[in-house]
């Protein structure tokens, strides 16, 4: 009976001792640690905890934050800023926030005007700009006044796209081989075709091209919003010249990688010019890298995440 009595305490501490640190991991207020952690925040707007991995700001005191999204193949688990980049490490030690929301394929991280059947219910937007910032602020320190935003190809149109719609918000935006060209024909067929090749459909996103909301969902149409604001645009042209997959004259020649990291960069980096000389006509000096080499892969992206950070993220956040 000693014996059974002990084992009874024994597994009520362990169930104890599992649900402290179930706590810890989801970062209730006031439990935020230098360590990054992944943690659960509900969103009231998708009726459902989209999972977040936070890697905590140095030092003490209020923080500044960043806003760090995904691409089109966003995975619901993860983040391949985790998976295909150092980020984790680059960020360590920098009094910042950065914040990785997983999930959002396809979504163009907006908030759709209809639920999709495969999709669900989107409303990143809502998600990205009140719903998670609130909780930052209280599980994390951020001060909600000093914020950036930055994504790659899908992700980077989008955080074009919510730093034009919400200026009050965000100091600084960085966009690696996005698509801010978002309702010229052609670019608004490729947007179209992505949200399709992910099982949604466009027209419960933003409506029937070119009605609905494609317009004000543009950030070519708006950049007059980014004046005063820290702007970063890159992308390369998918020139194959430095890499030898790349290159059909090559031994090498990967054609299936061709056709899946070329013609992106080289649309990428057609609507990226494009974008940048409206922000120029509208008196915003953005940094600018757009190189002939570069396709569209983690490795130019990463690259480009650190120049952006030192030159443009980084100054508009005082960090």
């Amino acid at each position: 009976m000693r014996a059974k009595h002990a084992w009874r305490k024994f597994v009520a501490g362990a169930l104890a001792l599992v649900a402290g640190v179930a706590v810890s991991v989801t970062a209730a207020p006031g439990t935020a640690s230098a360590a990054p952690q992944t943690v659960y925040v509900y969103s009231a707007a998708m009726n459902k905890n989209i999972p977040v991995r936070v890697l905590p700001a140095s030092g003490g005191g209020s923080h500044a934050t960043l806003y760090l999204l995904d691409g089109l193949r966003a995975p619901n688990n993860n983040s391949g800023w985790l998976i295909e980049t150092d980020v984790q490490q680059f960020f360590a030690g920098k009094n910042v926030n950065v914040a990785i929301p997983f999930g959002g394929g396809g979504s163009f991280y907006t908030d759709w005007q209809r639920d999709d059947p495969t999709l669900g219910r989107q409303k990143w937007e809502t998600f990205l700009t009140r719903e998670l910032p609130a909780y930052l602020k209280s599980a994390f320190n951020s001060d909600n006044r000093r914020n950036a935003i930055a994504g790659l190809s899908m992700s980077g149109t989008s955080a074009l796209n919510l730093a034009s719609k919400h200026p009050n918000f965000y100091r600084g935006v960085a966009s690696y081989s996005g698509y801010p060209t978002v309702s010229t024909p052609g670019f608004a067929q490729g947007i179209a075709a992505s949200v399709l090749e992910m099982g949604g459909n466009p027209v419960n996103m933003w409506g029937l091209w070119p009605a609905g909301a494609w317009t004000a969902n543009d950030p070519s149409l708006h950049t007059g919003n980014l004046r005063g604001k820290r702007v970063y645009v890159s992308s390369g042209a998918g020139s194959p010249r430095t890499n030898p997959i790349f290159n059909p004259a090559s031994p090498s020649f990967d054609p299936i990688k061709f056709s899946q990291m070329v013609p992106l960069e080289t649309a990428a980096s057609i609507s990226s010019q494009l974008y940048i000389a409206s922000l120029r006509v509208a008196g915003v000096n953005p940094q600018v890298h757009i190189t002939p080499e570069g396709v569209h892969w983690w490795t130019h992206w990463e690259d480009r995440l650190k120049e952006s950070w030192y030159g443009t993220l980084a100054p508009s956040l005082g960090v």
